[in-house]
């Protein structure tokens, strides 16, 4: 009796132990395996922003160069700091707001180059504090800005399209305005709602339960 009942505390205790070893490896694989999925989902939609944003910008540079616009060469510089972003500024996960802001008003001054006085182009930077203070996940907000230029531009008399982003009390609020046809088929192509798509799926992903997204006719 003194030797039998320490033996099946022991038992008892072991078979306890790799129960919850094998329960926290067993988590742990799955939490990895998530993280995985996630690693993998993130770098597929971050794929489709590039080459989407790259082909509306070449376009912008092939409208130049049939002008023979003098802009053209000061274009292609801003495009070089655009790519240059692009591959190497959001290799890391966030980047401060302030790299993001000027990404976005270099996308912005390649599209005033293109249409001239032709679109009025209205961008508002609001902070109350330093936006070198805040980080975002890159290339979050370019989507709506293309979209504003894809489908507000060419359809109406005198094209207008109004960005605003404010930074107030730690909450960041982008609004984007721009005039469309009302009429399905004069603005849509198959590759039409890929940037919006896209971006509500980061969104999901990256900021989950801590954002709003409102688009509104």
């Amino acid at each position: 009796r003194f030797v039998f009942a320490p033996s099946i505390g022991v038992f008892f205790i072991s078979w306890v132990y790799c129960k919850v070893a094998e329960r926290i490896r067993e988590e742990r694989r799955q939490k990895e395996k998530q993280a995985e999925q996630l690693s993998t989902e993130l770098k597929f939609l971050r794929s489709q922003v590039s080459p989407h944003f790259l082909f509306n910008v070449l376009t912008n540079l092939v409208s130049l160069a049939r002008k023979k616009s003098d802009q053209l060469e000061p274009a292609l510089i801003m495009l070089s700091d655009l790519m240059r972003y692009m591959l190497y500024d959001t290799t890391g996960k966030k980047v401060p707001l302030n790299k993001e802001i000027a990404y976005l008003n270099s996308y912005i001054a390649l599209q005033k180059l293109r249409f001239g006085s032709d679109v009025e182009i209205s961008n508002r930077v609001i902070t109350d504090r330093p936006a070198v203070d805040y980080t975002i996940v890159p290339m979050l907000l370019i989507p709506f800005v293309e979209n504003a230029f894809k489908h507000g531009t060419g359809y109406t008399r005198h094209p207008e399209i109004n960005i605003q982003l404010t930074l107030h009390n730690d909450l960041l609020t982008f609004e984007l305005q721009n005039q469309f046809d009302n009429d399905p088929a004069a603005s849509k192509d198959e590759n039409s709602g890929i940037g919006l798509a896209n971006v509500r799926s980061r969104l999901d992903l990256l900021y989950p339960g801590k954002y709003t997204l409102t688009i509104r006719d």
